[in-house]
């Protein structure tokens, strides 16, 4: 096995111990972080790599390795793995510490947290082979990951709009995510450095856009002098109940449910940005 580093010199035998398991599941990180062949990481995957569980071996699933993939951005294994196993390659594998599935999905949050916008691109694609649309509702808006692991009861909308993933905010909304975010887009607005600022703003705009209706957030109402400082008078109104969507924010709503792609494509005096 020429893939094995050179302190892996153990033989898998045909029922592997604990310690040869994790010496050829570090084995196959490594492969993809280096980015090998998708045939070989394959190969490596369906032969010769082990998970331990439950005392005993198990062979890498596609939804463990397309985690691996997500996090070294190996774009050409996650697109094979998201062609090839469908859905079942976005499913969360049971957590080894505490033995659970969770409910949703880690891949979706993972891809936000490392910004993968082309694979996550590909992995909400995937998310219409679904057979059914509640199967899809909690891939799509679950909570990814068990309760101790990080961003745990954070679904992907949220994670985006916290860190200020713009790219992936819009893909997770054009494909039906939903737009609960508006809190943390308005903590990040307030609390984010000039940097930041840009995109933490467009975050926001793109949550108005798919928003149903004004949550009229409590916040503006206990700080109304501030936020209308920081939002304009016309979003902060509408915001808060007292005035209708401002007209640009209405024929983008319009253009969002028509074809939501076209929003990046627009010029710069009519980004969301401009309103103020």
């Amino acid at each position: 096995m020429p893939w094995l580093l050179s302190s892996q010199v153990d033989l898998v035998s045909s029922s592997p111990s604990e310690r040869q398991c994790e010496r050829t599941a570090f084995s196959f990180y490594c492969a993809v972080r280096e980015r090998l062949p998708v045939w070989l990481l394959e190969d490596m995957r369906s032969m010769e790599v082990f998970c331990w569980e439950d005392g005993r071996p198990r062979a890498f699933l596609p939804s463990e390795a397309l985690l691996y993939a997500l996090v070294h951005d190996h774009q050409d294994y996650a697109s094979y793995l998201l062609n090839r196993y469908s859905v079942s390659a976005l499913r969360a594998p049971r957590c080894s510490f505490c033995c659970r599935r969770s409910s949703g999905t880690p891949h979706l949050n993972v891809a936000v947290r490392y910004d993968r916008v082309s694979i996550l691109g590909a992995m909400v694609e995937t998310l219409k082979d679904c057979d059914a649309q509640s199967e899809r509702r909690e891939l799509l808006d679950g909570c990814g990951g068990c309760s101790h692991v990080a961003d745990a009861g954070k679904t992907a909308v949220q994670l985006a709009v916290e860190l200020s993933r713009a790219d992936c905010l819009l893909l997770l909304l054009a494909h039906g995510a939903r737009p609960d975010g508006l809190d943390a887009a308005l903590q990040t607005l307030v609390s984010c450095d000039s940097t930041q600022r840009r995109h933490a703003q467009r975050c926001f705009d793109l949550l108005l856009l798919f928003l149903p209706e004004p949550p009229r957030p409590r916040r503006l109402r206990e700080e109304p002098q501030r936020w209308q400082s920081l939002l304009g008078n016309e979003v902060f109104d509408w915001l808060c109940g007292s005035a209708p969507p401002p007209l640009l924010l209405q024929a983008l709503r319009c253009l969002a449910r028509s074809g939501p792609d076209r929003i990046s494509t627009l010029p710069d005096f009519l980004q969301l940005h401009s309103w103020q």
